[in-house]
């Protein structure tokens, strides 16, 4: 299941010349997978409250394809790739749709998200609600 979320690119996204900072497009992404999450039903202040964890990025790799500019209309298209107890890959991508009707792939990129205990720093299974909500998604 994918999910799509739109952003726009405003001029503080952008270096002198118009095109996207290319840590932007990791900041389009986790805003993304954040209203993904919001989407589900989960919103990650809750689940610290609730569970005691958090969301950290374990491992990340993107590959720039086109330039994004400044006042683009862009989808950051999100999938899960793989999950286990304790992780999640998401596959993501952010395209911007072309006038003739299909759509430039501007940058794709995986990135692997571990659930972590707040209070030991360390990696903790996904507590049952939040798993079985994301393993529909496979």
């Amino acid at each position: 299941m994918e999910f799509i979320w739109p952003v726009r690119v405003y001029y503080e996204d952008t270096d002198s010349g118009g095109v996207v900072y290319h840590s932007n497009y990791l900041n389009f992404m986790e805003r993304a997978r954040t209203e993904w999450l919001r989407a589900l039903g989960l919103e990650q202040d809750e689940i610290i409250n609730e569970y005691g964890i958090v969301f950290v990025v374990s491992s990340l790799s993107i590959n720039y394809l086109k330039p994004a500019l400044f006042n683009d209309a862009l989808q950051v298209r999100s999938s899960v790739k793989k999950m286990s107890r304790a992780s999640l890959v998401f596959e993501q991508s952010i395209v911007r749709p072309a006038e003739n009707g299909g759509e430039d792939i501007l940058t794709r990129g995986e990135v692997k998200i571990v659930s972590l205990s707040l209070h030991k720093k360390r990696p903790v299974a996904l507590p049952e609600v939040i798993y079985n909500k994301f393993k529909v998604l496979l």
